[in-house]
């Protein structure tokens, strides 16, 4: 009985040590779960940081088109009206003419 005794001594060691291994095992990899998830939010930090800059970026630039459209459309838009100006007063001046021919001899 002694040896059997010592056998099962042995057996019941061996166990505890490898329950010791396996929860030395999950402890281990609950902390590389958490340093991943840890990893992962940082990334994801990141990426939002840097979507949120683009998107600054982008709307920085729209915003220089748009201003730039303006004015080309404001220029165009004087120079139509100096146009209009200038073949109004050319008109006017025709008409001046024609009536001053008419009216006197």
């Amino acid at each position: 009985m002694d040896v059997s005794s010592r056998v099962l001594s042995e057996l019941a060691s061996r166990e505890a040590a490898l329950d010791a291994q396996i929860e030395a095992a999950r402890a281990q990899a609950q902390e590389t779960v958490e340093a991943a998830q840890a990893q992962a939010a940082s990334i994801l930090r990141d990426a939002e940081a840097r979507v949120k800059a683009m998107q600054a970026e982008q709307d920085l630039q729209l915003e220089r088109e748009v201003q730039q459209i303006r004015e080309q459309a404001t220029s165009a838009a004087h120079e139509q009206a100096q146009a209009t100006r200038a073949r109004a007063e050319a008109k006017l001046g025709q008409a001046v003419d024609t009536i001053m021919r008419a009216v006197l001899p």
